[in-house]
Order: C-alpha cells, then sequence, then structure tokens
C-alpha cells in the first residue's frame, strides 16, 4: 500500500528521492517523508523530515533546509496503524536517532513486540508497527557493536545482520529500507509478502516498491524475493537470504520508458490512462497466436495434458480485477464449456473450497502483488489445483509463484482508478477463455482465429467510444448533482455495470450501485425517484429484449435513463433519454467497449465536482496488506 524509494551514491540524494516519492505517490498519500545521511564523512548525522498530508507538504517543508547527502530513503504512506499524522509518518527512528526505517506492510505480532519494548523502558513516539522495527534493528546493532561472536555474513555489513535478526522476529508483511548513520553510504532492505524493486547503473544504487519509482534512472531490475535481504551501496547491490547466504532475485529489463509515467499534456494520469486503451489492447494481444495458429501464455509450467483434465474454473481477485473475471466466466463457460466460480479472493480460502489437481484456479491481480489475491493462490496451491495469473508485472510474486502466466502488458498505470488495466485483464481473460478451449477442443482451430481476430478489431473500435468523450462530459456535468446512481445490465454487461458503479464512487465519492437488470423489481426499485440517473449497459445481446422491460420500469418512475446501445437500435434509443451509440460486435466482446464510456462518465462528474480524480481519498493503487 505504501510507497518507498530509497538512493545512495548520489549527491543530490533529496532530490532523488522527493522526485522518486512523486512518482510513488498513488500507492499512498496520507503522509509523506524522508532520511538523509548528511553531515561530513567523519560526523554523519541522520535528518529526517516528514509531514501529514501529501508530497506537497514535505516539499513545503523541506524548501530552505540544507540537506546534503549521498545517501537516503523516503516514504508515501497509506494509514493503517496510527492516523496520518506528523508523529506516526515515516520514517521511523530509533532511540537515539542514528537509525531509520520505512516500511510497507502490516507487522501482526506488534502488540506483543510494543509490550516488550516498553517492559524494556523504551519509550515509543508514534502508534505505528514501523517504529517498533527501528527499536528492534537498532537493539540488535548495539549488540553486535559489543560483540557477541556472530560470524561474518557475505555482504560484511553489521546493519544487515541486525536487520536479520529482527525480522526473524516480525509475523506479518513487511518490505523494509533501513539507514544507519554507522554505515553511511549504505540501505539496507529486506522483504517478506510485500513488493521491494532494486537497481544499480554508473555508481547508484536504488530501490522503490515497484518500477515506476527507478525507470527514471535504470530498465535492468532485479526483484527481491521473500525472505531476502539486500545491501545497497554505491558499488553496488548484494543480496542474501536470511541465513546471511549469497542469493538472488529476479532480474529483467523494463520494456516501458519514463514518458509512459509523465501526464504527457493530459489534465489527469486517469484520462490519459483512458485514452491509452487501444494501445494496450493490441500490446495485450501482440504475439499471441503463433505463424501455426496456435495461442501461448507468456509462461507455462502445466504438465502435459494438465488443462485438458480441467473439469471446474475458479477465478480469484479483488475489487476492479473481480469484476474483469465476472466477465471472463461468459468467455470461458461460452468458449471452453467449463463450468466457472468468481470468488472474491479475501474470502476464498476461508470458506473451504474444494478443490483438486483437476480444478484451475486462475488469479487475476493488475499488480501481482494483491496480497489476498496471493493468498487465494497459495491457498490453491496447497490443494494440488493448477494455478494461472493475469498480472500486469513481469516478476511479481503472483506470477513468479504461477503454473502460467499471461501479461497484460497495459505499461504502467498511475491513476488509482484502475481503467486500462481493467481493459486489458477484460481482454487477456478473453484469450484465456480462447486458449483453454484449444487445450480442450472445445473450439475448432478456425473458429479460434475467428474469435481472436474479432479481438484484434477492437482497437479502432475503442478510438471510435472515445470520441464520445466530449458529449460524456456534457452530460457528466448535468447529472453530477445527482446524490444516487444506478447502473443496471444482464448478462456479460453486468459486470461492467459493477465496474460502472465503482469506478464512479471511487472518484467522485457519490453513491453508486450497480444491479442486474432484472432483480430491479425484487428490491431496488424502491431507490428510483424523480431526475435520478439510471446507467444502461443496453447493447446487443440475447437479452436485450429483457432490458427493454425493465428501461421502460425505471422510466415510468422517473429515471433519468442513459443507455449504452449499439448503433442503429432506435428501440433503446426510444426506451432511454440519453443514448451513447456503439459499435456493433460480438455480445461477449461488448464489454469491452462498453466500459469506456463509464470511465470517461466517472472521470467527468469527479471533474465536475472538483475531486482529486488520481488521488481519491482513503484509496491507494495496491493492496499489499490484509
Amino acid at each position: 500500500m505504501c510507497g518507498i524509494i530509497g538512493c545512495t551514491g548520489r549527491d543530490d540524494a533529496v532530490d532523488v528521492v522527493l522526485e522518486g516519492l512523486a512518482t510513488l505517490e498513488y500507492r499512498g498519500y496520507d503522509s509523506a517523508g524522508m532520511a538523509i545521511v548528511s553531515g561530513t564523512q567523519a560526523a554523519p548525522e541522520l535528518r529526517v523530515v516528514k509531514r501529514a498530508g501529501k508530497l506537497a507538504s514535505l516539499r513545503h517543508a523541506v524548501e530552505g533546509q540544507s540537506l546534503p547527502g549521498r545517501s537516503g530513503i523516503g516514504h508515501t504512506r497509506w494509514a493503517t496503524h496510527g492516523a496520518p499524522t506528523d508523529r506516526n509518518s515515516h520514517p521511523h527512528v530509533s532511540g537515539d536517532g542514528s537509525l531509520a526505517v520505512v516500511h510497507n506492510g502490516i507487522i501482526e505480532n506488534h502488540e506483543a513486540l510494543r509490550a516488550e519494548l516498553q517492559a524494556a523502558g523504551v519509550e515509543l513516539a508514534s502508534e505505528t508497527d514501523t517504529e517498533l522495527v527501528a527499536h528492534l534493528v537498532a537493539a540488535e546493532r548495539d549488540i553486535l557493536s559489543a560483540g557477541d561472536g556472530a560470524a561474518p555474513t557475505t555482504d560484511g555489513s553489521r546493519l544487515a545482520e541486525a536487520l536479520r535478526r529482527a525480522v526473524r522476529r516480525l509475523e506479518g508483511q513487511y518490505a523494509l529500507a533501513v539507514l544507519d548513520v554507522g554505515e553511511p553510504e549504505t540501505i539496507v532492505a529486506a522483504r517478506y509478502g510485500a513488493p521491494l524493486i532494486l537497481g544499480h547503473d554508473d555508481g547508484v544504487s536504488w530501490l522503490a516498491s515497484d518500477i515506476a519509482g527507478l525507470i527514471a534512472h535504470t530498465r535492468d531490475v532485479e526483484v527481491l524475493l521473500d525472505r531476502q535481504l539486500a545491501v545497497l551501496t554505491p558499488g553496488g547491490i548484494a543480496v542474501s537470504d536470511l541465513d546471511g547466504q549469497e542469493s538472488e532475485g529476479v532480474r529483467y529489463k523494463v520494456d516501458w520508458d519514463v514518458d509512459a509515467a509523465e501526464k504527457q499534456g493530459y489534465p489527469h494520469f486517469m484520462l490519459k490512462e483512458i485514452y491509452e486503451q487501444p494501445q494496450a489492447l493490441t500490446d495485450t494481444l501482440l504475439g499471441r497466436l503463433g505463424e501455426d495458429g496456435t495461442l501461448a501464455l507468456d509462461e507455462q509450467r502445466f504438465a502435459d495434458g494438465e488443462l485438458r483434465r480441467i473439469d471446474k474454473v475458479y477465478v480469484v481477485a479483488c475489487g476492479t480485477s473481480y469484476h474483469a473475471g465476472m466477465v471472463g466466466r461468459y468467455a470461458i463457460e461460452h468458449w471452453a464449456r467449463l463450468g466457472v466460480e468468481v470468488e472474491i479472493a479475501s474470502e476464498f480460502r476461508y470458506r473451504d473450497p474444494i478443490l483438486n489437481p483437476h480444478t484451475l484456479v486462475i488469479a487475476i491481480s493488475q499488480s501481482g502483488e494483491t496480497t489476498d489475491t496471493i493468498a487465494a493462490a497459495a491457498h490453491a496451491r496447497d490443494q494440488r489445483a493448477p494455478v494461472l495469473a493475469v498480472t500486469n508485472v513481469v516478476g511479481s510474486t503472483l506470477a513468479r509463484q504461477a503454473d502460467g502466466v499471461l501479461h497484460t502488458r497495459a505499461g504502467p498505470e498511475i491513476g488509482v482508478a484502475a481503467t486500462k488495466t481493467f481493459l486489458t485483464q477484460v481482454v487477456a481473460a478473453d484469450v484465456l477463455a480462447l486458449f483453454l478451449a484449444q487445450e480442450r477442443r472445445t473450439l475448432l482451430p478456425e473458429e479460434i482465429a475467428d474469435a481472436f481476430a474479432r479481438l484484434e478489431a477492437l482497437g479502432p473500435l475503442l478510438e471510435q467510444v472515445l470520441a464520445h468523450d466530449e458529449r460524456i462530459a456534457e452530460l457528466a456535468h448535468r447529472l453530477a448533482g445527482a446524490d444516487y446512481f444506478m447502473f443496471i445490465a444482464r448478462h456479460a454487461g453486468l459486470p461492467i455495470a459493477l465496474e460502472g458503479a465503482l469506478k464512479l464512487k471511487e472518484i467522485s465519492y457519490l453513491h453508486a450501485e450497480g444491479f442486474p437488470a432484472g432483480e430491479m423489481k425484487h428490491g431496488p426499485i424502491a431507490l428510483i425517484d424523480d431526475g435520478g440517473p439510471v446507467i444502461a449497459i443496453a447493447t446487443r445481446s440475447h437479452v436485450r429484449s429483457k432490458l427493454l422491460s425493465n428501461l421502460a420500469e425505471v422510466r415510468a418512475r422517473g429515471a433519468v435513463v442513459v443507455a449504452l446501445a449499439t448503433e442503429g437500435d432506435p428501440e433503446i434509443a426510444a426506451a432511454a433519454d440519453h443514448v451513447i451509440a456503439l459499435p456493433d460486435v460480438h455480445e461477449l466482446l461488448a464489454p469491452i467497449l462498453a466500459v469506456v464510456p463509464l470511465q470517461l462518465l466517472a472521470y467527468h462528474v469527479a471533474v465536475a465536482l472538483d475531486r482529486d480524480v488520481d488521488q481519491p481519498r482513503n484509496l491507494a493503487k495496491t493492496v499489499t496488506v490484509e
């Protein structure tokens, strides 16, 4: 949830840390802070500046201060333990002020550790679980300094050994970075269950919570793995395990550049990312269909014939990814003829699902670091069920642990509200449905090729949908005064109705709900009042006539009906107050086009209400805590 940045080997470390925090602020923006080793080589000192609020508050606090230094760590916070105040902001320091820690994750045994430290006379300055780590590491460092006969480790860092000893006592998840005046050009980091990315180039070493924090400096990165520790110095990076033995993370080259993480003239990242969707769709499909006409995953570690023996599919995901999985269910059932259940990942493993080697679990996560989704996938593997991951991040935890991987290739998404990553997840789910149909031989090769060609043809059609932007903006300004929005649909449009409601509530803070249109008379229709907006996904499908009846029901009760309809449909036009026409495509592919107007509607309503579109309150981009 939180963002971590670190740098050693640059004379302008404070500027590098601030720039890195700016790229990571979407991970949390309740507070921000930094620690810099300053002073002289003979007398280094730790300087810590931190402020509640967004990064601008920290920038203002730093202005006018002299903070020279070659090593620094920074943090942007999404609050869990302790309110978002100055004293709860990271970094947290040891009692003597010589050591600083930043942290992403949750230390689950924090209450026991807090009681132990307080019993030992340690005065705690915050309500956070992170501060406890600072005191634990400092205590172990002091023991080592006094000499306890500990064997030297491969990295030769006393601070590293102190962190090793401290993390052995932690329960829960953590990505930690530690700075100590005793080793002024060293940053030590460790992870378990929360991401950390490393990079080194030309006498400088960096670390960050994700690639966006490093891309301005290097494209050659190394993903730190669980229970690994890294020692960063200007001369390089040494990775080891918790026993101090030399180890290695996952190394790869990033295939997008810093321009992809810039607004490029758009007023908000969200709008830019909505407009990037035609290219994201094309990239996601690129190279999937081989010259021999067969589909392939990005990574596959399934045994021969394993997928042909599958008789049940579970899709596990959270939030927007859950809605993408719901869309995928229709495609998998229709094309691969497999029964599919879509589950909220945070509930999946607690209900004792029936899993076996013939059950395929598809785990969907934009970041590949969503804690609940990773835990659901791990539970599936414990039951010997094969796992297939759909994720946007190469080398992510979910991708490494799965038996097969399909990458969505959406590129960096900075806006907290998912747009292009959702659309590419739906596209990937369709590709996966065709892949399963291929493996199970439920479609002929020419049928698979035809369906794939239809997917490829959606790119230009998305451009046509985006051409409605100005009209949707006008409509959004007219509807922004409503205090409640209802979204209705049937069949494959239902997940899009749910996603449209989620987008609107995320960034506008208005009450919005999505319902199956056939359920209206079973309760939700009581919410309809005069002038209340009802957004209907009413594209061509085998249940379109039934949806027409639902539109009549809500319009008769005074609702303002906005319909997404297939172009050239006079009956829907007559049943709605406003119509947004979409190109005519197969009903299983229509959700890919239908979601775009709903993204634009949410965006423009939020702008009309003067909301912070890219950084909505209380939310963060990646949920790495349970």
